[in-house]
């Protein structure tokens, strides 16, 4: 029997990744020690975009409708350039009928985290503030932090396994040595939250093309307040910390027409891109901007972090409770590495068009964008693909050996799919037990009931409509999902005899083991 100090999980950062994950690890019965070097939860939105993908890992924690209500929905997406309207995308019910959540969604991360302790808290977790980890040991038992508290005094804590959730300067992955290799886009680019009036300030998404700047206006809770990112291209000589709102360039800001009527909060940064050569070493993991950053398009960061918190966190409980062997956890990193890395890939391009200089992006950003998108934009499937592209509902791990079989449209891997039963059910419901469990769509073969039982596996049998079959599934088939929400072994034969091989090839141990 394993001693409870080494049943800890240290998790070092407590932005959205680190509470995520202390929150799924709480919530699956794992002890965790939770600390950051900040002295208080950040007072200031940075990231914005909270994608339906996220909403559904939140709906498995029963906090989603709490986001939800607490931000905005974007309606839809304009475009502007050279001061003139070029298109317009609605967005409110972009992916209906294949999400609880059809609409990006706009919430804070200031507020977003601070909803995320609340919550921790009533779990019982605090974050200790003002802790820094200074350095890391492990060996084949167990990991060891050296803490330095306000007092300035080094103390060691022993742990299970340690999470470095402590962003792009990481000091989890600087003393573990994995290299972060990329670059820094070339410019200084600026976020500011403003009370403006305008056209801009109707709850919808702006993007204005210019010759010189880029901005974008999001909307925030409250009549006329929103969020300008942009790029600042002359500075004038000064330091990044002298540069202020009068320094922002009034060109793009008078082309959305707007007004400013205050300005609560500027900062300017510069952005990266880049991608930790290893995710995993031993006892220690990265997460979040810990593991990747990349440019602000497509608002992916923070979900993408809190993706690789969900994706760890039921593997660390497996394993912590006794219910896999340590081989579930070498599924975390080539799951998430392949995605970051093709995230920042596809991001990479879409920022570099919309920033480059010179005289041929700027004649493609002012003059040939504005002429193909309202075309583009005006196809009946474009709402749609542009929902999956960002909403982050599209990742799979169809590649990872925990992912196997194939039945209609659907392989090992998928997302599940939503799909809804009259009046009020869907099949998602059965996901907030954050286990695995098995789905049937139709009728269930016999025997599929006593190889769940021997599996300890929760069957779920749901009937067969035009929506289901809509949603890709193969009636009869079966299908194991992983507590995450992914399909892990799909049957189309509907039979229940490679459950039990499937579940001791990948070291996952049935209840009677």
């Amino acid at each position: 029997m394993s001693s409870p100090t080494q049943q800890q999980v240290l998790i070092v950062g407590a932005g959205p990744t680190g509470l995520v994950l202390a929150l799924w690890l709480t919530r699956l019965g794992v002890r965790v020690r939770i600390i950051d070097k900040l002295a208080e939860a950040g007072t200031t939105s940075r990231a914005l975009a909270v994608q339906c993908r996220t909403l559904e890992f939140y709906r498995q924690l029963g906090i989603a409708d709490l986001l939800v209500e607490q931000g905005v929905k974007v309606a839809a997406i304009n475009l502007w350039a050279r001061g003139r309207p070029a298109a317009r995308v609605p967005l409110a019910n972009a992916g209906a009928g294949i999400t609880p959540f059809p609409y990006p969604l706009v919430f804070p991360q200031d507020a977003h985290e601070r909803l995320l302790i609340e919550q921790l808290k009533g779990l019982g977790v605090e974050v200790e503030r003002r802790v820094e980890l200074v350095r890391l040991e492990q060996d084949a038992a167990s990991v060891r932090g050296f803490l330095q508290g306000p007092d300035g005094v080094e103390r060691s804590v022993e742990a299970a396994y340690i999470a470095g959730c402590d962003g792009a300067h990481s000091a989890v992955r600087k003393s573990l040595g994995i290299g972060f290799p990329g670059g820094t886009y070339e410019g200084l680019f600026y976020v500011a939250d403003v009370d403006a009036t305008g056209p801009a300030t109707n709850f919808e998404l702006y993007v204005d093309l210019d010759e010189s700047d880029l901005l974008l206006a999001f909307p925030m809770k409250g009549q006329g307040r929103i969020r300008l990112v942009g790029s600042l291209r002359d500075t004038k000589g000064k330091s990044d910390e002298e540069l202020s709102f009068a320094d922002v360039s009034a060109r793009a800001i008078q082309d959305l027409k707007l007004e400013i009527r205050k300005v609560n909060w500027f900062s300017t940064y510069r952005v990266h891109h880049r991608v930790a050569d290893q995710f995993r070493q031993g006892r220690a993991f990265v997460l979040g901007d810990a593991a990747h950053v990349h440019s602000p398009a497509g608002g992916q960061g923070m979900n993408t972090g809190i993706g690789d918190a969900v994706n760890l966190a039921w593997k660390l409980a497996a394993v912590l409770r006794g219910k896999s062997d340590m081989s579930l956890l070498e599924t975390y990193e080539p799951e998430r590495i392949a995605f970051a890395r093709r995230l920042v890939a596809t991001t990479d391009r879409a920022f570099t068009l919309a920033t480059a200089r010179g005289g041929f992006a700027q004649f493609v950003r002012t003059r040939v964008i504005p002429h193909v998108a309202p075309l583009i934009f005006r196809l009946p499937g474009t709402p749609l693909f542009l929902f999956r592209t960002v909403s982050q509902i599209s990742i799979q791990y169809r590649k990872s050996p925990l992912s196997r079989g194939k039945a209609g449209k659907l392989q090992g891997g998928d997302r599940l799919p939503w799909v809804q039963f009259p009046p009020n059910g869907d099949n998602f419901a059965p996901l907030a037990s954050l286990a695995w469990q098995a789905h049937v769509y139709g009728e269930a073969e016999s025997g599929v009931a006593d190889a769940c039982l021997e599996c300890g596996l929760p069957l779920h049998v749901f009937a067969w409509t035009d929506q289901t079959q809509k949603a890709g599934f193969l009636r009869g088939a079966f299908y194991v999902i992983r507590p995450d929400g992914y399909l892990a072994m799909v049957d189309a034969s509907g039979g229940a005899g490679r459950l039990r091989e499937y579940f001791d090839s990948n070291g996952l141990f049935r209840r009677g083991d």
